[in-house]
């Protein structure tokens, strides 16, 4: 998993709330295991037509915005079912920040697990991030997970909360297999002498 730090980039615009997982990547493109190519379909019902054309006024498809890396939405992200398949499909569109009032918690919990940074914070905060994510291509938002802030093309800041656990897996690019391997050593060790204890098993 790629670690993340300091990310500065473009923000789109999504002032929706209740975006659920569905909408995120619909049903029927939840039968592969695979992590890579979901990012063609993110918000498909809402980016393409029934002929597969692009959706000129959704947000991802305008000129400004089709290499966003950072997500600014309405309240209550992620909710509906807890497929995974929805950060996989996130980050393989190369968003790797969603701000939003608030998240669901399995979504939540799946973003930090796939390399993406969901911050929570105030609507007033998230009111000035969307008016500066609504400025387009020319307007850089900057996430600094180390200082916890997030600071608009204007310079304008804001703290958010993040547990630290979850900060240092993002910091240091680990998900839960990274999280075992550092334990490689450890477990070899263990192995090793659990078989010359127990050589039946």
């Amino acid at each position: 998993m790629d670690k993340f730090e300091t990310l500065t980039g473009i923000a789109a615009p999504m002032p929706l709330v209740n975006i659920d997982t569905d909408m995120i990547i619909p049903k029927q493109f939840l039968k592969t295991i695979k992590r890579s190519g979901l990012g063609a379909n993110l918000f498909d019902e809402m980016r393409f037509d029934r002929q597969g054309n692009e959706i000129p006024d959704f947000v991802l498809n305008q000129d400004a915005y089709r290499k966003a890396e950072i997500l600014v939405a309405g309240d209550n992200f992620g909710c509906g079912s807890s497929r995974e398949h929805a950060p996989w499909a996130i980050k393989d569109f190369g968003i790797r920040c969603v701000i939003s009032t608030s998240f669901a918690d399995i979504f939540y919990n799946n973003c930090f697990k796939n390399g993406i940074l969901p911050i929570a914070l105030p609507q007033e905060a998230v009111d000035v991030l969307m008016k500066d994510a609504e400025k387009g291509a020319n307007a850089r938002m900057t996430v600094d997970l180390e200082n916890q802030t997030v600071t608009t093309s204007d310079g304008e800041s804001f703290s958010f909360e993040v547990d630290a656990f979850k900060k240092h897996c993002l910091l240091e690019g680990l998900d839960d297999i990274g999280l075992t391997m550092e334990k490689a050593a450890s477990i070899d060790t263990f192995e090793a002498q659990a078989a010359q204890a127990r050589p039946w098993v």
